[in-house]
This record gives structure tokens, sequence and C-alpha cells, in this order.
């Protein structure tokens, strides 16, 4: 089914991998207890090598985010826990280059696709709000070595306000927007603005049965891309650094210029930057909630794009 609407929301979240980007001072682990560990991770994710020699490697790798790992828990003061996942045996750098993909404009500021709702008031919103228990968001997909987050935290926007708008949600191709959207670099990187104008000027995206996705960079297949099971007339970008707008729009607001003028939230991407991890925005993923915890720390949920065992 086809869907034309207004207002998309977009925005695009910053992420590092804080676990591995952090410092700490090592502590010292015991050398049998460390091995058995790897030994069993490379079990759990079937991890193999081309020869002991890259094992070797990538074992030094595995403690050094172990130590970080260990120390990060062990220090007070922490609202959450690490824990070893399918990347342990990559550095920083390794990853990055992977497993990311945001490449932001050389100039980001506020333009007139940016939004401001006005009209509502922070205290409007709900106090929570989970568009994964309301049936608005597939499940967990994994980009694997391709650098394309922007692909994917676009996509799961658009089927996201696919359902609220119809009840039906669809899986929509992340590998088109990777193939056929020239301004990007597909597997190299990419920015969500210009992908949701490619949406907009192609008449809508297909959906991923018919165009699946690969992993790596493709040639455009333009009859493909030509069949639509879901389109855009328009998104906006929520101001930067602002909150208070960010929480409005997932609450309580979108399709402002739809004939109908149906008011719901929306999950949208992010454009923000958690400034304890660093100084550069890698990565994009796509809000999907908010609430606060029983120790009333406030939260914002947010659907990744690397494997269902992450997070």
């Amino acid at each position: 089914m086809a869907l034309s609407f207004a207002g998309n929301l977009s925005l695009c979240l910053g992420f590092l991998l804080c676990s591995w980007a952090l410092h700490a001072t090592p502590r010292t682990l015991p050398e049998a207890s460390t091995e058995q560990k790897f030994e069993q991770w490379i079990h759990e994710h079937g991890r193999t090598y081309v020869d002991g020699a890259e094992k070797v490697n990538r074992f030094k790798i595995f403690v050094d985010n172990l130590r970080f790992i260990e120390d990060f828990n062990h220090t007070g003061n922490r609202t959450f826990k690490l824990g070893s996942n399918a990347f342990s045996d990559l550095t920083v750098e390794e990853f990055l280059a992977i497993h990311t993909g945001l490449s932001l404009p050389p100039v980001r500021r506020n333009s007139p696709r940016t939004m401001s709702l006005l009209r509502a008031n922070v205290t409007d919103v709900p106090d929570s709000i989970d568009w994964v228990e309301k049936g608005a968001v597939n499940a967990i997909k994994n980009q694997g070595p391709c650098g394309c987050c922007w692909a994917f935290s676009t996509i799961a926007a658009v089927e996201s306000i696919t359902q609220i708008k119809t009840g039906n949600l669809p899986e929509l191709s992340e590998q088109q927007l990777v193939d056929c959207t020239s301004r990007n670099n597909g597997c190299n990187g990419g920015w969500m603005d210009t992908t949701f104008e490619y949406i907009v000027q192609n008449g809508g995206i297909t959906s991923e049965a018919n165009y699946p996705y690969q992993k790596a960079d493709g040639t455009c297949d333009t009859s493909a891309a030509s069949s639509i099971e879901a389109t855009i007339t328009s998104y906006k970008d929520v101001p930067t650094n602002n909150e208070g707008e960010l929480l409005k729009a997932v609450g309580n607001a979108t399709g402002f210029d739809s004939p109908r003028r149906k008011r719901a939230g929306t999950p949208i991407v992010l454009k923000r930057h958690l400034q304890w991890c660093g100084t550069a925005m890698t990565h994009a993923v796509t809000i999907v909630g908010y609430g606060t915890t029983e120790d009333g720390t406030k939260y914002w949920k947010i659907r990744n794009s690397w494997g269902e065992t992450w997070g």
C-alpha cells in the first residue's frame, strides 16, 4: 500500500561506541579466565579467524575491551553496565569504519525545513511513550559491515509513520537508498536529509522483499525502485539542541500538512549529540520512545541497526 503524507520529522543521533572510546586504567585480568571468556565469546558469536596469528591479535583486542568493560563497571555513580557483544574483538577505529556511516554536510544550520512546534507545549505531551509497544516499529535489523546507518534510520522512520497513518507496518528497502541516492556515498556514509529528499523525488520507496538488503554497495535497480510501497511528500528537521522541541515531536505531533490534520506521535531520526561520548557524530539511529525510570532517570528509547544482540 502506498501512502502520501507530509510533515515527517527527521533528525539524527551522533552516537559513539562509548564503551570503547573512553579510556580507563587497566586492571589485571587472570590469563586463564580471560582465555576462557574469549573462547566462550567465539563460540557464542560463531567467529572464525583465517589463522592463528589473527586469532592472537583479536584476543589482544578482546582483552583490551574486556578490561575497559570491567573498569567501567567497577566505577561508581554509573546508571548502566557494559558487557561484551558481537563487536568485542574490534578496535574503535575498525568498528567506526564499517558499522556506522553518518556523513555530516559541510554546513549544518536551521533551515526552512526546521520545524518548531510553537502551538504545542511540553506539558501537553505524554509522560512516556513507546512506539514499539504500540506496534509502530519493526524488528531490529543489522546493517552489517556497511556504513549506511543513515539508510536504516530513514527507513525506520518512514516505516513507522506509515503504520501510524494507516495501521499497516511495511518493511521497506534500505538497499534502494544505498544504491540509488546519488548524493550519498552508499556504504561509505550518508545524510538523512538528502535521503528523505530522494524518497520524495522518487515518488516513494519500495519494499524490502522487492529490493533486499545486500550489506554492500550495488547498482541502482531502477525497475525495483519504481515499485512503490510507501511514500512521503515532505519532511521536517527539529531545531538543533532543543530537547523540548524534540520531546514534543516524539510525543504528540506529526502530519502537520495532511488534509485531515491528524495529531499523533512519531518515531524520528535524531540529530542530537551525546555530549559525554565525544565530539564527533558518527552514527544515526531512530528515537522510538521516551520515559522515566523508577529512580527518576529520564531516557530516550532508540532503535539501532546493529542486530538484536546489541544493547
